[in-house]
C-alpha cells in the first residue's frame, strides 16, 4: 500500500509504505510526483516506512523508472523505517538521484521530518 501527501505547496511529499508495492501504486504515484515537479521544480520526499516488504517485479521496474527520469528532482530524501534492509535502502538509493539522503530508524520519525523540512518556506 502506498500513501501520498503533499505539504508546503506540494514542495514536500509524504510517501507511507506498508505491504508489498504494486505497479498500480505506482500508477497514482507517479503523476502525482510530476506534477508536483512541474509546479516546483525540486522537491523533497519523505517516506515512512511500516511493515514494509519492498516491491513487486512490476513495481520495481516502475521504481527504477520514476529514479532514471527524477535523476535531479529530488532535492532532499528522507527515510524512515523499521529494519537493516530499510536502513540499507539509502545507500542503494545514491546512485540513482542527486538527492541529499538520510535514513531514521522509527524512533527518531520527528527528527526525520524536521530534517527534510528544514528551510522550506510554506
Amino acid at each position: 500500500m502506498l500513501a501520498f501527501h503533499e505539504d508546503f505547496n506540494g514542495k514536500l511529499i509524504t510517501v507511507q509504505l506498508s505491504g508489498k508495492l504494486a505497479k498500480e501504486d505506482y500508477e497514482q504515484f507517479v503523476p502525482r510526483v510530476d506534477s508536483a515537479i512541474k509546479q516546483n521544480g525540486k522537491v523533497r520526499v519523505l517516506v515512512q516506512m511500516h511493515d514494509f516488504h519492498g516491491w513487486e517485479l512490476g513495481a520495481l521496474w516502475e521504481d527504477m523508472k520514476f529514479d532514471v527520469k527524477h535523476f535531479a528532482d529530488i532535492e532532499r530524501l528522507a527515510l524512515v523505517g523499521e529494519s537493516k534492509w530499510e536502513a540499507g535502502m539509502a545507500a542503494f538509493c545514491k546512485p540513482f538521484t542527486t538527492a541529499s539522503i538520510r535514513y531514521f530508524d522509527q524512533s527518531k520519525a520527528d527528527e526525520a521530518g524536521s530534517w527534510v523540512r528544514e528551510g522550506l518556506a510554506a
